[in-house]
């Protein structure tokens, strides 16, 4: 039976982003057919060729877009100009070396595959956020072309107390009332500037992107994630910031770019109680190090940028932020905990503009693994991904990534409870991405299997997001689990759900 709602289940995702992919070829296409005359049609067959045969500026790099690696690079001044109009904080401070952004955003889902709870159990059917989130950034000038930022950012939901009513503390545990119900966090927060020509300087807690997948991380391993709601949103609207020294120094076409990482933080996982915990006890205590000087992590990035393609190779010795169980003493019988093993990792990337191409791979070597298996052995693991992105059709963007990560010397022991590893754990995700009316709607499919055939689990994401203007956006989308081996993922399937959200930048 467990097999046959598999294949059922993959033969109806796979027609399901088919037909959306199918709806969003033809959203522009219809309209046309239906309601131009020939004259308009004859202008939309023209259009556009002026632009397309307008020739680039001399040496433009090809890999404009891609160079995310050096966005955190301190900012040259603008060139001369008339100067723009002033924010609202400016106007009400005088003080135009403050600049404030932000956001405010409300946004709820709904459950719609959940079956009837055990007794005593948490009902997840229906109405499951009903969130507001305010983000605030303050960026500062300072003399001498150094700049301070200071973001932070809040939500309060509203689905507990909806749901609970008076009593929402008996029907949700008090991790998940603790995790999900309300949030206030310091962001982003540091100061930038040069000590010499060629060389900046970043203190305080920032994030920092490594690698060139869009959607897996293999040498991406600086900034932990939240990962309290799976596959809700793209990886870099999860990464956690963290306290650290970050020196760049510039020399032609390579930046190298040192880190002391003082602030030591993890994933923020799924809480006990909440529908994607995948055990229905709490987990063990947790052995965290403190953000000690002992404790401190490092990590060291080359990257070099050339006409037609860039290159990065990384160095890190850092805290995994994935748990694993271990066996502690006790004064009568061992228990357990979970605990963070201290990893070392060499990495190379690339990418490769070929026209409408962009070829991506990434390699990463781990030192470090730990088992409770087999407690005296470290283990090896070797990461490879390899993908491509391809923009050669009308305002659409398509991508394909798989990676395979494989365990060196696994020994058949490690299969067997409570480590359940696995030799080679494989990875793929597909991204469809459409743009339709001057870019004031985008429709996104993302895939992402766990497994050759999505076996070890996966998820799917429908969403389309609407330019009301330039400070209103709505969303729409749907989210669909798959339950697979992965212990993580075992009992995901139910979660299923549609979302709506509206976000108000200024």
């Amino acid at each position: 039976m467990k097999q046959m709602r598999f294949h059922e289940v993959s033969v109806f995702r796979f027609l399901l982003v088919f037909f959306f992919i199918i709806l969003c070829n033809t959203m522009i296409v219809c309209p046309d057919a239906a309601f131009a005359d020939n004259e308009d049609n004859l202008n939309d067959i023209l259009d556009g060729f002026e632009e397309d045969t307008a020739m680039p500026d001399e040496g433009m790099d090809v890999l404009n877009g891609f160079d995310d690696e050096f966005d955190d690079s301190f900012e040259m001044p603008p060139a001369p100009g008339p100067s723009p109009a002033p924010t609202p904080l400016e106007t009400y401070s005088g003080l135009s070396y403050l600049n404030l952004d932000g956001y405010f955003k409300i946004g709820s889902s709904y459950n719609f595959a959940h079956k009837s709870p055990a007794y005593n159990q948490t009902d997840w059917r229906g109405l499951s956020r009903l969130r507001t989130e305010l983000q605030l950034e303050l960026n500062i000038d300072l003399p001498k072309q150094w700049q301070a930022l200071v973001s932070g950012k809040s939500f309060y939901d509203f689905a507990y107390r909806i749901n609970g009513q008076n009593d929402y503390n008996d029907n949700y545990t008090d991790e998940v009332i603790d995790d999900y119900e309300s949030e206030i966090e310091l962001r982003e927060a540091y100061l930038l500037g040069s000590i010499t020509k060629n060389m900046d300087i970043k203190i305080g807690r920032q994030i920092v992107v490594w690698g060139k997948s869009d959607n897996i991380r293999v040498t991406d391993v600086i900034n932990p994630l939240d990962l309290r709601e799976p596959a809700m949103t793209d990886i870099e609207d999860l990464r956690l910031p963290l306290t650290m020294t970050r020196l760049d120094y510039y020399v032609d076409d390579f930046n190298i770019s040192a880190l002391a990482i003082h602030e030591i933080r993890f994933n923020k996982n799924p809480a006990f109680g909440s529908d994607f915990y995948p055990a229905p006890i709490p987990p063990p205590p947790e052995d965290k190090p403190g953000s000690t000087l002992g404790h401190t992590e490092y990590a060291l990035a080359l990257n070099g940028i050339f006409s037609g393609w860039d290159f990065s190779a990384y160095y890190a010795d850092y805290y995994n932020d994935e748990t694993r169980i271990e066996t502690v003493s006790g004064s009568t019988i061992p228990g357990i905990q979970l605990t963070h093993d201290r990893l070392q990792m060499v990495g190379t990337t690339a990418n490769i503009a070929l026209g409408n191409w962009l070829l991506k791979g990434e390699t990463a070597w781990l030192h470090g693994f730990e088992f409770i298996n087999t407690p005296d052995k470290n283990y090896d693991r070797v990461d490879v991904l390899a993908g491509f992105e391809y923009s050669g059709f009308s305002e659409t963007t398509i991508s394909i990534e798989a990676v395979n990560r494989h365990i060196c010397e696994f020994k058949s022991i490690l299969k067997q409870a409570p480590d359940q590893a696995q030799e080679n754990l494989f990875q793929s995700a597909f991204r469809f991405i459409r743009t339709f009316e001057n870019d004031t709607i985008t429709m996104t499919v993302l895939v992402s299997l766990f497994g050759l055939m999505g076996d070890d689990g996966a998820f799917e994401r429908y969403t389309t997001e609407y330019d009301v203007n330039d400070f209103l956006s709505v969303l729409f989308g749907i989210v669909t689990y798959q339950s697979g081996n992965l212990p993580e993922m075992q009992d995901i399937g139910q979660n299923d759900r549609v979302l709506i959200e509206a976000k108000y930048s200024f």
